[in-house]
């Protein structure tokens, strides 16, 4: 388990490692990671990715078939994270798990990948990761064989841009994020923060039922760039009085780019109506979906009350167990687990859509039990 800040290597030494495996005799190697984009565009054909590092011994590449082959006969596959049932069947005798904290389906896509592990005589698997306090990362540095190395972003500086160094580490070096992020720390919860990680896990699950209405809620951003708050786009349906968060589209983008996400994520789950928070937009949010389709079922909800007030209500549907996420929603769930309501660093755009959405399924829901 390689557990490191941002910059400080992983991709590369993940890399590296299986250089190392495949020239010491290993022959099946699995590649995981968080999506089949990131398997590609990071592991495979990223700077530091494997083709980077292997001219001396160059494999062949053949993206259509998830497949790389070197001149020896060693062949490694990629595998997305997001598809566990991928990994049923094949057999290996070493993987490269790449940010098993990123990963929606984390168990049971580790669980698939373990049992495929039953080649050779000493099969060995390497993760590489920023920390997140999920319980899979929990249940990995726990086991006896696990060997840990910890890094952080600092250690790698010389070969860092100089522009990341003074905005970015500049920025979060001292804060709770920069702990997780740049120093490669596993942080515990936040003492009062609404939500826990241990009550998310526990009523996690991988697949949802026929649910009876689905809505998209958005928590719009004004502006666009990098510097620019996020827009919040998150789906939630429901069905027997229970409700489950489907996913977590949200983006820094422009106006018209979150609105063809949401309407977009509207159509993927064949939705019943977009909800979006209009206090700054106005007219011109409905305008915006509008373009993208006109006909879209829209409707325009106020923040008049704080961000506690909506907040805890829904906080209680997950403390009562009727609340339940498809997966993992890495950057949500640290939202989430994170938002003090009265101390909050930054604007919970995340936390704000899902709490729109299942206030909005929450009220149809009264509506209907009248």
């Amino acid at each position: 388990m390689i557990q490191a800040g941002r910059g400080w290597g992983k991709t590369r030494t993940g890399a590296e490692w299986v250089r190392e495996q495949i020239e010491s005799g290993k022959r099946r190697i699995a590649l995981v990671g968080p999506t089949a984009a990131d398997c590609r565009d990071v592991m495979v054909e990223g700077d530091s990715g494997i083709l980077s590092v292997c001219n001396a011994n160059r494999p062949n590449y053949e993206p259509s078939k998830r497949r790389i082959t070197w001149p020896n006969g060693a062949i490694a596959t990629t595998y997305s994270a997001d598809e566990p049932d991928r990994l049923r069947g094949p057999q290996h005798d070493a993987a490269w798990a790449d940010e098993p904290a990123a990963w929606k389906y984390a168990t049971d896509a580790w669980d698939m990948l373990m049992f495929g592990l039953r080649l050779g005589d000493n099969p060995r698997v390497v993760a590489t990761t920023t920390p997140r306090p999920i319980q899979l990362v929990r249940d990995l540095l726990a086991l006896p064989g696990t060997v840990i190395t910890r890094g952080r972003t600092h250690d790698n500086a010389a070969n860092l841009a100089p522009q990341f160094l003074e905005q970015i580490v500049g920025k979060y070096e001292g804060t709770r994020l920069g702990r997780q992020e740049l120093e490669g720390e596993l942080l515990d919860d936040v003492p009062g923060a609404l939500w826990q990680r241990a009550q998310l896990d526990a009523t996690r699950v991988t697949v949802a039922p026929e649910l009876s209405r689905i809505v998209v809620a958005i928590d719009p951003a004004m502006t666009s760039g990098e510097k620019a708050d996020e827009t919040g786009i998150v789906a939630a349906g429901i069905a027997n009085g229970e409700w489950y968060v489907l996913a977590d589209r949200s983006c820094r983008d422009t106006p018209d780019g979150w609105a063809r996400r949401a309407v977009g994520l509207h159509g993927e789950f064949s939705g019943d109506r977009i909800v979006a928070e209009v206090n700054n937009g106005g007219e011109l949010v409905e305008h915006t979906l509008r373009t993208i389709s006109k006909d879209i079922p829209y409707k325009a909800v106020h923040a008049s009350r704080g961000k506690r007030v909506r907040a805890e209500p829904i906080a209680a549907l997950y403390e009562q167990g009727k609340v339940h996420h498809v997966g993992f929603f890495p950057q949500l769930e640290d939202q989430m687990c994170n938002f003090v309501p009265d101390d909050y660093d930054g604007s919970p755009d995340r936390v704000d859509a899902l709490v729109w959405a299942l206030t909005e399924l929450q009220e149809n829901f009264k509506f209907i039990m009248v």
